[in-house]
């Protein structure tokens, strides 16, 4: 199959099967709410083992192929080099991979564990506390960008490497061969990403607008409805769009670097107008419980009680890294040319983990701090939870500089994710035309059109939620195809050091034998 054809094919089966989605979403909402909430409930019951079993997998994976003989080994030639300082490279690969979910939830979600934690905890307690900041640890720690690393350090190594192209099903070549890779199943492979890659950015989109809308309202009165929504998306549509066509070396990566010091910037000063004392003390107790119950909240899931909290939660957030594995592996494994197998994993992996803690260490602590010393009562914070998009700016509201860090968080949510989002198209892009790592320009303005009208119809029909829902089930495959991803790169690194091992004892055998002639 030729390039133009194989890059259509997934391209046009793509497109039809995320416009029936969208259709469906829009014009039938009520019944694809039912449908995507069942297929979810279903998976995430008798599958949740799974999932905390596919995580755990993933990292084993990442710190053996790192910390091991194969760690010294570069993505690309052995003389080739990083295209990106280490600083841009971490703004473009966090940008596109937490952002948006850590402004979202990081002073939401460790006030909800806080407030409503798992069943044996009492809510609004010290010890509750103790649980928020825990599990927000365990959510966006290490697990999730040891997920991230499994697509994008073997995509990396097969791109740059072995010169392959920039597809997913590359990946499972030398498992399953390049008969079936190039053929049907890599094809369908290819299909679920683009699908998972669209659904999780549409939504991204969908939910980044509501905090924006929620903010400007909480500030300025400004109305909370379906106008100002797509006003919002249409003004970040052009941004996103005009910056991915513009390429990843100019507008995505201005764009980043300017948010990650914005990013730092707000955090710095929320640490310094809020409880210093107890985000140092949350941090460091916070790190000790993460790193001695690892294991144990990892594995987690109880045989015959109650998993509400665990679904709800824990198995929610792995379902939505897995679906996003696919988008975020691509765009890392793009960025990331010229550094070895021990550096990506190093800053792929164990640097955006720490800086995420480090985050929701000061914004969680933003809103407890405000429960404990008594400074807001608890059905407030009870109400700011119930809906997160505005529990940002409530609780930032309370502390010296709210109305300042308030305009300053929105500028950072709106270039996480449009950071995201121009990520998004960018893979969208190379998916979609047979791996070209330099899409054309016309695929991306194409697929960033996508997205904002799917975003805008879906926030016209309230169904943003359900999307997201869908997009899990749909992605559960992946948890396979990644165990595949891992066993394929082990094989394919292995046959490398076995060359490398015949060569050198070739060699040596080639110079002994001069030798003698020599000698003679």
């Amino acid at each position: 199959m030729d390039k133009k054809k194989a890059g259509n094919t997934v391209f046009i089966v793509s497109l039809v099967i995320v416009a029936v989605m969208a259709i469906w979403s829009v014009v039938f909402n009520d019944s694809f709410t039912v449908v995507s909430n069942a297929a979810f409930n279903f998976l995430t019951t008798d599958f949740g083992w799974l999932y905390l079993l596919a995580m755990i997998v993933f990292l084993v994976f990442i710190v053996y192929v790192a910390f091991g003989r194969f760690g010294k080994i570069r993505l690309g030639g052995d003389d080739s080099r990083p295209e990106y300082s280490n600083l841009t490279w971490f703004g473009l690969l966090f940008g596109c991979g937490m952002g948006v979910g850590l402004v979202f939830w990081g002073v939401a979600e460790p006030l909800s564990h806080y407030l409503n934690p798992t069943e044996g905890i009492e809510g609004a307690t010290p010890e509750a506390a103790d649980f928020a900041i825990k599990s927000f640890f365990t959510h966006w720690g290490i697990l999730p960008w040891a997920n991230y690393a499994v697509i994008g350090l073997a995509l990396a190594y097969f791109m740059f490497r072995k010169n392959k192209k920039g597809l997913i099903s590359t990946i499972l070549e030398p498992l399953i061969g390049e008969k079936l890779a190039n053929g049907w199943l890599g094809k369908l492979v290819d299909i679920l990403a683009v699908f998972a890659t669209v659904a999780g950015v549409v939504t991204s989109l969908g939910l980044g607008t509501l905090q924006i809308n929620a903010g400007l309202e909480y500030m300025f009165g400004i109305p909370s409805n379906l106008m100002v929504q797509i006003i919002i998306i249409v003004v970040v549509s052009f941004l996103y769009i005009g910056s991915a066509v513009s390429g990843i070396e100019k507008g995505i990566k201005i764009i980043s670097d300017t948010n990650l010091y914005v990013a730092i910037g707000l955090m710095v000063v929320c640490f310094i107008v809020g409880p210093k004392i107890e985000v140092l003390n949350s941090f460091i107790n916070g790190i000790g419980q993460y790193i001695g119950d690892f294991i144990p909240d990892a594995m987690w899931i109880n045989s015959y009680g109650d998993n509400s909290w665990l679904g709800s939660w824990r198995l929610f957030y792995w379902a939505w890294f897995i679906a996003w594995a696919p988008f975020v592996g691509v765009f890392i494994a793009r960025i990331s040319k010229g550094r070895t197998i021990r550096e990506f994993v190093m800053g792929v992996v164990l640097v955006p983990a720490i800086a995420s803690c480090i985050w929701g260490a000061v914004f969680g602590n933003l809103g407890i701090n405000l429960a404990e010393k008594g400074k807001m009562a608890i059905e407030t914070l009870q109400e700011a939870v119930a809906t997160p998009e505005v529990g940002l700016f409530v609780v930032l509201n309370e502390y010296p500089l709210g109305f300042l860090l308030s305009i300053v968080a929105i500028v950072s949510l709106c270039a996480f994710f449009i950071t995201s989002a121009n990520s998004g198209v960018y893979v969208l892009s190379m998916l979609s035309t047979d791996g070209d790592i330099n899409p054309p320009n016309s695929k991306k303005i194409l697929w960033g059109v996508i997205q904002s009208v799917m975003a805008v119809g879906l926030l016209m029909a309230g169904g943003l939620k359900p999307l997201q829902t869908i997009s899990l089930a749909a992605a559960f495959p992946f948890i396979f195809i990644m165990f595949g991803a891992c066993a394929s790169f082990i094989k394919a690194v292995r046959s490398e050091k076995v060359v490398e091992k015949h060569e050198t004892g070739k060699n040596a055998v080639d110079q002994a034998e001069t030798g003698s002639l020599g000698g003679a």
